[in-house]
């Protein structure tokens, strides 16, 4: 039986990787598997004191959440940890993924990406780098809002600009924390000195790895995108 794709799209704040990982899933049928969420979803969950242990280290989760709300990456074990409980079932039930910013850096894409291939295949595994300036990174996030509900990331134009509820799901559109001018400029700064360098270790390891101008449209975006998993 043919193993299921596995698409890596990284990419700064603001490029655009959980808007294409949304449609990926829906055009490829994939599993849109948001380190994010799975993180947020499980720190929201935690009980006070409460953490995760790996190897003689324990990560706490009131600990993580303090470096999520300055916009600092959370400890990479801890991460690795949340992901490969994610991956492994989504293995065991023959569904494909794809990452939206997963992993981030060099020390999580050594543990995890051994670990993916062991499971889908080297072969089954692409990874796209989205471009995006820095001026562009926080003009995106300073303008966008998400839905309480569901987490649709809204996307800034004129059309767009005075909604107050989402239109996929009705629920109350609100800003991030996380998505302050100072911040995002922060969160750019880490991207490009702890995440850009997955690019030569993904090269090195001889993954598939295609550059895609993340400054256009969303729908050529996605065009591009196509072109090169499919």
């Amino acid at each position: 039986m043919r193993k299921q794709k596995v698409i890596i799209i990284i990419g700064p704040p603001g490029s655009g990787k959980g808007t294409q990982s949304n449609l990926l899933s829906e055009k490829l049928n994939l599993y849109y598997l948001e380190t994010a969420r799975v993180g947020e979803e499980k720190i929201e969950e935690a009980k006070k004191g409460s953490y995760v242990k790996v190897g003689a280290k324990r990560y706490y989760f009131e600990a993580e959440k303090r470096k999520w709300e300055k916009g600092e990456l959370w400890s990479p074990p801890f991460v690795s940890y949340l992901v490969k409980q994610k991956i492994k079932q989504l293995s065991e039930r023959k569904r494909g993924i794809v990452f939206a910013g997963s992993p981030r850096t060099l020390k999580e894409a050594k543990e995890l990406m051994p670990y993916i291939s062991k499971l889908y295949g080297k072969s089954n595994i692409k990874v796209i780098e989205l471009k995006l300036s820095v001026k562009e990174s926080v003009f995106r996030n300073s303008h966008r809002k998400i839905c309480q509900l569901m987490r649709h990331p809204i996307l800034y134009n004129k059309e767009t600009k005075n909604l107050k509820f989402c239109p996929l799901d009705g629920s109350k559109l609100e800003k991030r924390a996380l998505d302050k001018p100072e911040i995002i400029r922060k969160r750019y700064k880490v991207y490009q000195e702890q995440t850009f360098p997955l690019i030569d270790y993904f090269k090195k390891e001889k993954f598939k790895v295609f550059k895609v101008n993340g400054e256009q449209s969303v729908a050529n975006v996605f065009s591009d995108i196509l072109k090169k998993v499919k």
